[in-house]
Parts: structure tokens; sequence; C-alpha cells
């Protein structure tokens, strides 16, 4: 709508209107309280208010914005205002915000959802950890050309219960002596191939 602030009636400013049904009025009605204002206040320079909420008295609630047209020498001849009805979209709105809500208002991020197969593969990675190299056996003894052929036998093992070979830990022959003398149990076999030694070492037993 538009008002024409030099009219000499302000309660018949309104000279232009589209859409009067949103506020309930029409050409020849008075001004609103920010036509009247600029009306009492006289002010030369008036700065246009964009953005702001207005309730007409139906209760319907509109975004409205006023901008003051000025003519020769800038001064204010007229007011344009756009009133834009936003009843609707605030109940969609508060709907919204109800489903989207949260029941505990201290939750501030979105809790993750995690795979189960992803959990029990971070708790295996993080046991892995703790134990470190499961499997350690003794290096071969420097100038010693025997090649163990019994290793690609636990290797096989390894793969097989879905250990990676690769983790074996190589011990020299005194520090391997000294780890098994701390070892939990010892346990002898009738295995007679050359460094078939090993350790073993466990992690978390359920």
């Amino acid at each position: 709508m538009v008002h024409d602030v030099a009219a000499k009636h302000p309660e018949h400013s309104i000279v232009i209107i589209e859409n009067g049904h949103v506020t309930g009025r029409k050409v020849g009605d008075g001004a609103s309280h920010v036509a009247m204002e600029q009306v009492r206040n006289a002010d030369a320079q008036p700065m246009d208010h964009l953005s702001y909420l207005t309730k007409t008295p139906d209760g319907k609630i509109l975004k409205s914005s006023t901008m003051y047209i000025r003519g020769k020498g800038g001064k204010v001849v007229a007011i344009l205002g756009i009133n834009y009805d936003i009843s609707s979209l605030l109940m969609v709105e508060s709907a919204v915000r109800e489903l989207t809500a949260a029941g505990d208002s201290t939750q501030t991020e979105p809790e993750k959802i995690i795979n189960v197969n992803d959990v029990l593969d971070e708790l295996i990675a993080q046991s892995v950890a703790l134990v470190g190299k499961p499997v350690a056996l003794m290096k071969v003894v420097d100038g010693d050309q025997c090649k163990p052929t019994i290793w690609d036998s636990y290797k096989q093992k390894l793969n097989e219960s879905g250990n990676d070979p690769a983790k074996i830990e190589m011990v020299e022959r005194f520090a391997f002596y000294e780890r098994a003398r701390h070892a939990y149990a010892i346990i002898a076999t009738g295995e007679s191939a050359i460094y078939a030694n090993v350790l073993l070492k466990k992690g978390v037993v359920q």
C-alpha cells in the first residue's frame, strides 16, 4: 500500500493498495501508526524500517516493511508499506520445531549411530594396540644359514585365525630367553624343528 503523507487528512492517506484482504484495509482508509509517526515527527530524513512483525485486528501475523518515497529536494512525499501474511508459515514452523525438537534440552550435538560391526572392529583394534604384536619368534642367530621352514606353518595359522602374519615380532635370542623367563606358562611339545620356539601374547578373554 502507498500512503500520501502530504494529504490534508491523514485518516484517508491510503491512495494505492493491493491485496487489501491481508490487512483488511482499502483505498481511503487512514494511516497506520508508522505513517502517523512520520506526520507527527516531521522527520526530514526518516530511515526505512524493514522486516518487522505486526499483528492485524483479526489476529494475523504480518512481516512488514516500510519505505519512504522522496520527491524533489529529498522530502518524503509518500510511504510504501509491504505486508506479508506469515501466520500459516509460523504454524508450520511451530509444527516442524516440535517434530525436530529433542527431549533432552541439554543435548548440543546429535548422537552418532554406530554399526555394531564397527564397534567390534574398534574394540579389536584397541585390544591389538594394547597387546601389541601377539606372536614373537626367535631371530636366526647371526651367521646361522638356517631358514626355519616351520615359520611358514605359523604364518598360515595366523592367516587362518584372521591375524596379519606381518605383525610377527622377531626377537634376538637372549632377549627371547629373558621374555620366556617371565612367561605365564611354558608349554613343551614334541616339535623338533629348528627355531620353532614361539611366544604368544593373549589379549582380552571373555
